[in-house]
């Protein structure tokens, strides 16, 4: 996979992931980058701008990394590495499809704290170049969990002390919930929501009180501002 933009790629040199080859057009000045790539001795080539761009659909800002497919994780992984953590927030993505959105949510979970984003294996988003790219290298910080059937995931999670909170136009007041034991956050797919599968095994359905015309948020908006209540809630 290429992923690509100094911000990723300095965070991707940073984080001890492997990395296969860097690209470099042959006017890239940056020391830090250059000092990662000799600290770790990776193949780099140098190119012309032109052979770069057509390597990636993106702005790649002189550098193109080649790596390994982003690593996830079971459910039964990760839960296994937060048995002593009685405040775990999680956050599920109920069949999401834009890239864009995906990469925004792990930049914001990332910088909140966040300990998983559970994705499902199909009719979903994948990780790819534009969700690496988008999430500013807050991927490699964040553990991806990949799982057969959200309701099944979602059962494993209430046997394990995790309160779901779905989101929705047509649920409570967010800020009125209890956050204080373990969260697990479902974001809906961009047009159609939460499916009535994972709406009916949730615990609570969340809203946010809307004041203006347009009475939707993006999905990233939206997990950012209930990631940013859970926290805060968390603080009092």
């Amino acid at each position: 996979m290429y992923i690509y933009g100094k911000n990723v790629a300095r965070e991707k040199l940073r984080s001890g992931e492997e990395i296969l080859k860097v690209y470099l057009s042959r006017n890239f000045h940056d020391e830090e980058i250059f000092d990662l790539i000799r600290e770790k001795k990776i193949r780099t080539t140098f190119l012309d701008s032109k052979i770069m761009d057509k390597k990636v659909d993106g702005h790649h800002q002189g550098i193109i990394l080649e790596t390994s497919e982003v690593k996830t994780y079971s459910l039964d992984n990760f839960l296994e590495s937060i048995h002593d953590n009685d405040r775990s927030l999680v956050v599920m993505l109920d069949h999401l499809e834009d890239p864009h959105n995906f990469g925004a949510i792990i930049r914001t979970a990332e910088a909140l704290g966040v300990d998983s984003i559970i994705i499902p294996n199909d009719r979903s988003v994948t990780v790819n170049s534009t969700v690496v790219k988008t999430s500013a290298g807050a991927i490699s910080y964040m553990k991806i969990v990949r799982v057969a059937n959200l309701g099944s995931a979602i059962s494993k999670l209430k046997k394990n002390g995790f309160w779901v909170v779905g989101t929705d136009m047509d649920g409570e007041d967010y800020s009125k919930i209890d956050y204080s034991s373990r969260i697990c956050l479902v974001i809906g797919n961009e047009g159609k929501g939460i499916s009535n599968v994972v709406r009916k095994n949730c615990d609570f359905i969340a809203s946010i009180p809307m004041s203006g015309k347009i009475n939707s948020l993006n999905a990233s908006v939206s997990c950012g501002i209930v990631l940013s209540e859970i926290v805060l809630s968390r603080r009092s």
